[in-house]
């Protein structure tokens, strides 16, 4: 039975999980459970549907862990599981780099749940149900927020008085390990230019741009929390400060409810009414439903442009993600709106998803790249662990 490293990624609703074996990029198995705390669905690499049991709507995350590693130590096959690693949202100020976990550290991480409310708690209780099947096994965290630390100073400053910034209330950022990874695989695609002026549009559910110099985050869409930069799933983007105080002072909405309505019934969900998924919005025929797909476009385009002073014009444009990888009409909104910059897409190749889907007079490469979070925490893995 060969040693093997499991890496885990749980979300507010899902679990995905891949299992690496030494020194390899490709895993040899993952799979997911979907609809946590709604309808769970479970799949993975030569499994039944049915093979973690009956999961309905009460069975709460660390239980959804607990199967998996029940499930997966009982196929041999996969191999034996001597590290695990885990995607954490929010590292604060103190963590920049991946760690292994501790008490202490699980502590600390405790703190920053206020700062990710809808992912933090739910990454560490990964962690916890990890630590009570198996105390001893190593666990690695790595963080969305760390690839961002490269960030000059003044990119992350608010303009509050200075004693709040030494607090912490700076821009942090998100989706670190996956701009990682397409900072790693950028030379095979953008040959010498990939250490040129890159913007990097990582388009899902939860969506944010990260402008590049050197293959190093210069300049982020998301701020202090996930809430900030595009219109998303199911989240605002960046708004007027103003509103929130309308909301609480002026309707009286309680801290709860405007936390919920930002988070879980805003974005495409809230400007469409009919869903949050970008798919669903592309099958309606439902003006709101349009409405809300052009909106997106428009927002990540002036998003984009917002970030260009920071690396002094751009280069080249990459789409990856569930929308960016597997949307032509949103990449081909959002180019639209980026012409005046010399951003020209040829449509057929858009359209087939190519990997270079800029025209022969594109001033600017427009690339289309998978991302591969879990690739990028199995390499912090065999870093800290051995």
């Amino acid at each position: 039975m060969p040693d093997v490293r499991l890496v885990m990624n749980a979300g507010s609703s899902s679990l995905k999980f891949a299992v690496y074996t030494s020194g390899a990029d490709v895993p040899v198995m993952n799979g997911k459970v979907t609809g946590i705390g709604r309808a769970p669905e479970f799949s993975a690499t030569n499994a039944q549907p049915d093979a973690l049991g009956a999961l309905t709507s009460e069975t709460p995350h660390d239980e959804v862990v607990q199967r998996v590693l029940g499930w997966l130590t009982a196929h041999p096959e996969f191999g034996h599981i001597t590290a695990v690693g885990h995607r954490v949202v929010h590292g604060g100020r103190e963590f920049s780099k991946p760690v292994l976990v501790t008490g202490e550290i699980l502590d600390a991480l405790t703190t920053l749940e206020p700062l990710a409310p809808s992912h933090q708690p739910h990454n560490l209780a990964a962690i916890r149900a990890v630590r009570g099947w198996k105390a001893s096994l190593p666990q690695v965290a790595c963080f969305d927020t760390g690839f961002h630390a490269s960030q000059p100073k003044l990119h992350s400053m608010f303009g509050l008085p200075r004693a709040l910034t030494d607090q912490g209330i700076i821009r942090y950022g998100f989706h670190g390990l996956s701009y990682e990874y397409i900072a790693r695989v950028l030379p095979r695609h953008l040959g010498p230019l990939a250490d040129g002026r890159v913007v990097v549009a990582h388009l899902g559910n939860g969506a944010s741009m990260c402008a590049m110099s050197a293959r190093r985050s210069v300049a982020t869409t998301m701020g202090f929390s996930a809430l900030d930069g595009l219109v998303m799933g199911r989240r605002c983007g960046s708004m007027d400060p103003g509103v929130l105080l309308y909301l609480q002072q002026g309707m009286g909405l309680t801290i709860e409810q405007v936390e919920k309505l930002l988070y879980k019934e805003s974005g495409l969900l809230g400007v469409s009414g009919v869903s949050n998924a970008m798919q669903v919005l592309q099958e309606s025929s439902a003006p709101e439903a349009g409405e809300a797909i052009d909106l997106f476009c428009l927002r990540a385009a002036q998003e984009l442009s917002r970030m260009l002073p920071c690396i002094g014009g751009l280069d080249a444009l990459v789409f990856t993600a569930g929308i960016g990888e597997n949307s032509a009409r949103v990449r081909k909104g959002i180019c639209a709106h980026l012409e005046w910059l010399g951003v020209h897409i040829a449509p057929e190749a858009n359209a087939t998803g190519e990997n270079s889907i800029h025209s022969a007079e594109s001033a600017v490469q427009i690339h289309v790249i998978p991302t591969n979070e879990e690739a990028v925490i199995a390499g912090h893995m065999r870093d800290l662990v051995g």
